[in-house]
């Protein structure tokens, strides 16, 4: 069982950044891809980025050149730093862990982004 725990969210307002955390638990953190999704009130969820164990990382078009994923193997812990943030990027963030059998969801940190 892995647990993640994401923090970092809060109200900021347009133009301003933010960076989450998320601490995972358990021995294989190292080895798994790692990716933050976000979820809109009446959105689907929808991939925001991704890093692979070798360090690859992949985004959603709407935040290349804002967001930046990166990861601290030493620290089990996955970071989305998040720059000249738009009201449009308001949602729940959530961490997602990419098992070797299943897949584990964070909690969700919101983020607002006030105009």
């Amino acid at each position: 069982q892995v647990q993640l725990v994401e923090s970092g969210g809060g109200l900021v307002q347009a133009g301003g950044s933010l960076r989450l955390s998320c601490a995972a638990s358990g021995s294989f953190f190292s080895i798994v891809t790692m990716g933050w999704y976000r979820q809109a009130p009446g959105k689907q969820r929808e991939l925001v980025a991704s890093i692979t164990s070798g360090g690859s990382t992949d985004y959603t078009d709407s935040v290349k050149g804002r967001f930046t994923i990166s990861r601290d193997n030493a620290k089990n812990t996955v970071y989305l730093q998040m720059n000249s943030l738009k009201p449009e990027d308001t949602a729940v963030y959530y961490c997602k862990y990419y098992g070797l059998g299943r897949n584990y969801w964070g909690q969700g940190t919101q983020v607002t982004v006030s105009s």
